[in-house]
């Protein structure tokens, strides 16, 4: 339920109303209705503290699976959570575990929403011992008061690994179905050997994934500390890759079972390891070679990314399913736009990069586009800034199940639309082209779409100043897709 808090959403009452919905209610309405939002969740969040004391008539708690205390810090530190609704929160025994903070430049005092969710955890965690997915910005002294209490915690998602320091033995003598965990950051010096403690302290052989979203320090040690977990590891994803860590990527070599990888590189400027540290570059594509269960591969922002998914490509026995490279040059990527081929299990596809109008790149890309037939999801970014009209409709005559497709091109027109409406399957087209449409020729196009189209998306972002749309225009275009496929339209143009 945390999921689909309207305080996850920033409070937004507005989040599901059409247009005119919203012009219909007046400011005073919507304030209303936002604060009614904030009254529901907070009761909902207090319903659950307090069935965790057993002041209820059901005990809710005990049947909580899956526990959000990001989403109830939210909810403590939304503007809106105040006088009535805060009083409301903390009448009777709740009260004393509210926690008050002073900001530095006065004497002032306010709710401390992050101490306080975790002061109220230690009641609800108390009572979950179905628990089984925990997540927060949870701090290092709660969450080691906690770990004894969850014999069913199989997920940890947590704001700062700092959170983790000593509870490695804990979860190893506790939880024995430990397997996934996330987590946004880590920038302590001692990340890396701390870090590496904790995986070499749990149950070796039992982390299934790893997911970082940001800023890290991990380096050597925690990248050799992975093969402790070299046969369970399937899902690991780096999305800050620091350059001790860069420098160590072949260490994951014994880590060959995965099935998901992410990789950004998150250093300024960036490394060039194909010609710095060549020797790790060599052993990283020999590791990515030996990975025969890949499905899905990221790398972003790395400046050799080309030339490490290439061979990947080219590996018989490697069948992907999803793939995903950001931040190249077509100029560069001729062998891997050519390996691309060699793939036809691909299903989603995203490349984005610098594009080339001059030389053979384009045809290349699109040669081994056109045989990738299984694609579902194709978003092309920067990388098909010169594609035509002609490129587009073979892409859309060779593609016939996406579902999903993104791309830029140059002087697209009216001339594809008769090969994109035979896409019986697409839910979204994102032109993000300089195109010359006009309305006429978008509207022979939704009279073509057929039922399978239900909930199309169009949208044409990048229209030239002298295709423009007459508002009536585009609402006759709205409502013809509203009517035909019950589709939305979405129409800008081309900046600056």
């Amino acid at each position: 339920m945390h999921d689909v808090s309207p305080v996850t959403n920033r409070g937004s009452s507005d989040v599901d109303m059409s247009g005119p919905e919203r012009a219909k209610t007046t400011y005073k309405t919507r304030l209303r209705q936002e604060e009614v939002m904030i009254i529901r969740w907070a009761q909902l969040w207090r319903t659950i503290t307090l069935s965790a004391t057993g002041k209820t008539l059901f005990p809710y708690a005990r049947y909580i699976r899956t526990l959000n205390l990001g989403d109830l810090e939210e909810l403590l530190g939304d503007a809106r959570f105040k006088d009535r609704v805060s009083a409301m929160f903390f009448e009777g025994e709740l009260e004393k575990y509210k926690i008050q903070t002073s900001g530095a430049k006065t004497s002032a005092t306010r709710l401390d929403a992050g101490s306080t969710s975790n002061s109220l955890g230690d009641i609800i965690v108390t009572s979950t011992p179905m628990l089984e997915e925990l997540s927060g910005k949870i701090e290092n002294d709660a969450l080691l008061r906690w770990i004894p209490k969850l014999p069913r915690l199989r997920l940890l998602n947590l704001w700062h690994g700092g959170a983790l320091v000593s509870a490695g033995p804990l979860l190893r003598r506790h939880c024995p179905t430990f397997t996934t965990l996330s987590l946004w950051g880590w920038d302590h010096d001692d990340a890396d050997s701390k870090f590496a403690d904790f995986l070499n302290e749990i149950v070796p052989q039992t982390l299934e994934s790893l997911e970082i979203f940001s800023y890290t320090l991990i380096g050597a040690e925690t990248l050799l500390a992975l093969s402790c977990h070299r046969e369970a590891l399937t899902e690991l994803k780096l999305d800050y890759v620091s350059i001790p860590a860069l420098q160590s990527l072949n260490l994951l070599a014994g880590c060959t079972n995965l099935k998901t990888l992410l990789l950004t590189d998150g250093t300024t400027p960036q490394v060039d390891l194909k010609n710095q540290y060549n020797d790790v570059f060599l052993e990283t594509i020999a590791w990515l070679r030996s990975c025969k269960k890949l499905q899905s591969v990221t790398l972003r922002n790395f400046r050799d990314g080309q030339d490490l998914i290439t061979p990947i490509l080219l590996e018989n026995d490697i069948h992907l399913v999803n793939l995903e490279l950001k931040g190249y040059f077509m100029a560069d990527a001729v062998a891997f736009h050519q390996a691309l081929s060699n793939q036809p299990s691909l299903q989603e596809l995203h490349l984005k990069g610098d594009s080339d109008e001059v030389g053979d790149g384009v045809a290349t890309l699109v040669e081994s586009l056109c045989q990738l037939t299984n694609l579902t999801t194709l978003r092309l970014q920067n990388i098909s800034d010169y594609f035509t009209d002609e490129v587009i409709g073979r892409l859309a005559r060779s593609l016939p199940k996406l579902e999903e497709w993104y791309t830029s091109g140059w002087g697209v027109t009216d001339a594809i639309w008769q090969d994109v409406a035979k896409l019986k399957s697409l839910r979204r087209l994102d032109m993000a082209a300089m195109s010359r449409f006009t309305a006429n020729g978008i509207l022979d196009f939704v009279l073509n779409l057929e039922p399978s189209n239900k909930g199309l998306v169009l949208a044409i972002m990048m229209a030239d100043v002298d295709s423009d749309l007459s508002e009536d225009e585009q609402n006759t275009i709205r409502e013809t897709m509203a009517a035909r496929v019950d589709g939305r339209f979405e129409f800008q143009l081309q900046r600056g």
